[in-house]
């Protein structure tokens, strides 16, 4: 089971702030907004008077209303066809033990998130790669590619659009390519689409359920992002196929129930809620534009122009980013002050790819942000001497 690059240096940033050192936080797309009010006046006011087990499925009334939501994106589902679980991390791992054996092979583009790899370990399932470059600002890689990795053992693909920990937004035509593989070799498609709200580049959203393969795709989706709400642990898995749909039932019942409280807080967080959504877009739209332009200014840094979530890949000037992230942590300070990121080889499968990049989520205020770039800056100035 790997080490998470995302909080693998998280108790040397403890000691830092021990210390009396200011760290600013860009290894984790934790997102500072606040949670949607009226979320938080439904998790005050619970009158319960026994916090009971909920359905294994999630309450009806949660799921009926995620099928309103899911409309807005052009996704037609109903609320038999969506399962709520602990977070979208449970719905991925119900996900993969449901539709692969142990032995099993899935293909996954890198870099990517890192904890699938952790997934995939846990059910024992071989995890395939297919590499995007960041000189093509980590675009699909070419069809020959996710060819040439398939094998008899292949059962599926696995996509996260937006993708953590890029940025990059798939476009129709990939997506078309993509679908013609997995009806080729009749795999399933894994499609994360947690971050579907912040996307920038002024196209509407593609779902893979818009496809037109309902019978392979198993989405992923989740709350925590959207409505700031990581804590409350409530994500779905959402598919038309009903017998993954029955299959991951029988994981849910043995895992009995998801968050009560969680359900709640999410409930209220679906209807009337645009005017929050909309002001997040355009908070984290201006985070992005402030922090990509701050990154390419620094010499010998590059970063793409993400298009959508909160994330980016950069490269840095730097041998090995791993070790400058320690040192930052442990020796560098300016005006008592650091920056934590995540080393981007932890996103990786390929060993050796990614050594000299970071994974960065622009989830501070704008005010924040600028003052970690000036920290970086004058950091890599110092470590290259």
């Amino acid at each position: 089971m790997p080490s998470s690059p995302i909080r693998k240096l998280a108790p040397l940033a403890r000691e830092a702030k021990k210390q009396g050192v200011k760290v600013y936080h860009l290894n984790i797309g934790q997102p500072d907004l606040p949670t949607p009010p009226k979320a938080l006046e439904a998790l005050k006011h619970v009158d319960r008077t026994t916090l009971e087990y909920s359905p294994s499925e999630g309450y009806a009334s949660l799921r009926e209303k995620l099928t309103g939501y899911y409309k807005r994106y052009g996704i037609d589902i109903t609320p038999d066809e969506i399962i709520v679980t602990c977070g979208g991390s449970e719905a991925i791992l119900l996900g993969l033990l449901t539709c692969l054996d142990p032995g099993d092979e899935i293909i996954m583009v890198e870099p990517g998130y890192a904890n699938y790899i952790s997934f995939a370990k846990t059910a024992r399932i071989t995890v395939k790669t297919v590499t995007a470059r960041i000189e093509d600002g980590f675009a699909l890689p070419p069809v020959d590619a996710f060819e040439k990795a398939i094998t008899p053992r292949t059962k599926a693909i696995l996509l996260c659009n937006p993708s953590n920990p890029t940025g990059y937004v798939y476009t129709a035509e990939e997506l078309q390519q993509i679908k013609e593989i997995v009806v080729k070799h009749d795999l399933f498609l894994f499609s994360d689409e947690v971050y579907r709200e912040f996307v920038y580049n002024g196209k509407p959203y593609l779902s893979a359920m818009s496809l037109g393969i309902p019978e392979h795709v198993v989405m992923i989706d989740s709350v925590s992002k959207r409505y700031s709400e990581c804590g409350i642990r409530i994500g779905m898995l959402v598919t038309h196929n009903k017998e993954v749909h029955d299959t991951v039932m029988k994981f849910c019942q043995a895992r009995l129930s998801p968050p009560l409280l969680g359900q709640i807080v999410a409930e209220a967080s679906i209807e009337g809620t645009q005017d929050y959504a909309k002001a997040c877009f355009d908070e984290y739209k201006a985070r992005r534009d402030f922090f990509i332009k701050g990154l390419n200014e620094i010499p010998g840094v590059y970063s793409p122009m993400p298009e959508g979530a909160f994330y980016t890949v950069a490269s840095l000037p730097v041998a090995d980013a791993e070790d400058f992230c320690r040192w930052l942590l442990t020796d560098f300070r300016l005006d008592g002050e650091t920056v934590m990121m995540a080393p981007a080889a932890g996103f990786y499968s390929t060993p050796g790819l990614g050594k000299n990049q970071v994974r960065m989520a622009y989830v501070l205020k704008i005010e924040d942000l600028a003052k970690a770039l000036k920290v970086l800056r004058a950091a890599l100035e110092a470590y290259n001497k």
